[in-house]
């Protein structure tokens, strides 16, 4: 019985050492999910739209919507917005194009 007993005692000490990370890890997660995806840009001046969406860690990725200006003289500074991936375990942003996600200016 005390066997027993010990052995649970040890699994909950255990059990309750695992916890969430702090707000400070987290903001520092987030300054490098932001600096990684606005290094990878195509855009000029990009800028986090909202927060980073945090998908499972199963997924393994952070999303986050970034808007700039298309850099191109011929774009003629058009406002573009790109949705980056950034790869929690390789710590890389990934960039596509996504201006599809903001509904269409309407013809006058």
């Amino acid at each position: 019985m005390k066997t027993v007993s010990l052995t649970f005692l040890c699994l909950t000490a255990l059990v309750t050492q695992a916890h969430a990370s702090s707000p400070e890890a987290w903001a520092t997660y987030d300054k490098a999910v932001i600096a990684s995806c606005t290094k990878a840009s195509g855009l000029k001046d990009a800028r986090p739209v909202s927060k980073a969406a945090q998908f499972d860690d199963r997924v393994g990725y952070t999303a986050l919507l970034l808007q700039g200006q298309y850099p191109q003289k011929h774009m003629k500074g058009q406002q573009g917005t790109e949705l980056c991936l950034y790869n929690k375990k390789s710590k890389t942003a990934y960039v596509t194009e996504w201006d599809a996600i903001l509904p269409a200016a309407k013809a006058q």
